[in-house]
């Protein structure tokens, strides 16, 4: 069994995992009754992660989560070198999934308030060129 946290930074970080977990799977159960199914959750590369990747009829949608403790937080949290690296990351799956060329790309966002039902922001931003 692993020992508790020690310090104070390390519990912080602890809880922050948990609840951004948490976050993603309430997320997959909002795209899910959406209509959305969910292709990978958590799809790592050397170019980064991506939370979720779900499709809806001919769209693959790369999907970051972010919970926040309010909207302002949340709105402003995904920074452009975020929104670069997601690009990449999107780009490796595109070059390893080839069934997915027909379909049409985007970068959506999904933010979790407290007490909130997940906010959908579909084609939130477009990739850096």
């Amino acid at each position: 069994m692993k020992a508790p946290p020690k310090d104070t930074k390390e519990r912080r970080g602890l809880t922050a995992y948990k609840r951004g977990h948490w976050a993603e799977v309430l997320c997959r159960v909002a795209l899910w009754l959406k209509g959305y199914r969910i292709i990978a959750s958590r799809y790592k590369t050397h170019q980064g992660e991506i939370d979720l990747i779900a499709t809806r009829g001919g769209t693959l949608a790369f999907i970051e989560v972010k919970a926040r403790p309010d909207a302002r937080q949340a709105s402003e949290a995904v920074s452009d070198h975020q929104k670069a690296r997601l690009a990449r990351t999107g780009a490796l799956f595109l070059a390893r999934q080839r069934g997915f060329s027909r379909f049409a790309i985007r970068f959506d966002v999904m933010l979790v308030l407290p007490g909130r039902w997940p906010i959908h922001i579909p084609n939130a931003f477009e990739p850096p060129r």
